[in-house]
């Protein structure tokens, strides 16, 4: 199974040519924030978001920096669902040495990073840099009166939730990747990013319930650890922006009735020093 769109987004990315650095229409995203992950299919990044889940995203750095994720399983991989992973035990179940982590199922933040596109009574769904969200209604947002917009994450192809017990708060270490969409899940786990890199390898995983033969993380790192020499550079479209809205018209012409934030994906260069 492959993303919505997936070959759509790829043909804006094409179109946008080399100049993207310089164009007002991308931005360039922080490495702090960037989760570079290394498998036998290939590599994976991921853009974390610290405003919508802070203590699940500082988690992952802190578990990254510590080396607990190398070398663990892909443990659980579902067609057209998820594929999990970060246990110690390559086990559902197997947690970190650390305390287990509240609830980030949504945060109030101020909407300066945040472009709708798709506005409905209830609320409106967009993007927060790369990942797909959804929002309160500004009418609710009015009679807060905090100047704040209520944000969760939609779980689409390729979002990044962190896996948990049946308590809300038992998040740990283990994290997810989406391998479809499937929105029941949205404000019961915490969303913590999105992939900008690498979602073919997501879709290449070995399947199963552990897998006959798992995939494996054999090494994880957060982009700004990297040797700059080394150091891949990720630069987003920004939602805003002509070129993404334009795209954002065609898919909803071609979707109709149909048409939902899960069938976007906002398009990303990545340069790495010496690959062409």
């Amino acid at each position: 199974m492959r993303p919505p769109a997936l070959s759509a987004v790829l043909a804006v990315l094409t179109l946008a040519g080399c100049g993207a650095q310089a164009d007002p229409n991308w931005r360039v995203v922080d490495p702090e924030n960037l989760m570079v992950i290394e498998t036998g299919k290939g590599r994976i990044i991921v853009e974390l978001r610290p405003d919508l889940a802070p203590q699940a995203v500082a988690r992952m750095k802190q578990l990254t920096r510590d080396g607990l994720y190398d070398g663990l399983q892909f443990h659980r991989v579902i067609d057209g669902f998820v594929a999990q992973t970060g246990n110690p035990g390559n086990a559902d179940g197997g947690k970190s040495a650390l305390p287990n982590l509240p609830p980030e199922f949504s945060a109030k933040l101020k909407p300066d990073d945040y472009h709708a596109v798709v506005n409905r009574s209830d609320g409106t769904a967009g993007f927060l840099g790369t990942l797909p969200v959804e929002t309160s209604s500004p009418a609710e947002d009015a009679r807060r009166g905090e100047g704040t917009t209520q944000f969760w994450g939609a779980y689409c192809p390729g979002v990044v939730g962190m896996g948990r017990d049946d308590a809300f708060d038992s998040a740990n270490s283990e994290f997810f990747f989406m391998r479809g969409a499937a929105r029941r899940l949205d404000r019961l786990y915490t969303v913590v990013g999105m992939t900008v890199d690498g979602i073919e390898h997501i879709y290449e995983l070995n399947v199963g319930e552990p897998p006959e033969r798992p995939d494996i993380m054999t090494r994880v790192r957060i982009a700004a650890d990297i040797p700059e020499d080394e150091r891949p550079k990720v630069t987003a479209m920004r939602a805003e922006g002509l070129e993404f809205q334009n795209f954002v018209g065609a898919i909803r012409g071609e979707k109709r009735a149909d048409f939902s934030i899960c069938d976007l994906r906002v398009s990303v260069k990545v340069e790495t020093p010496g690959q062409p």
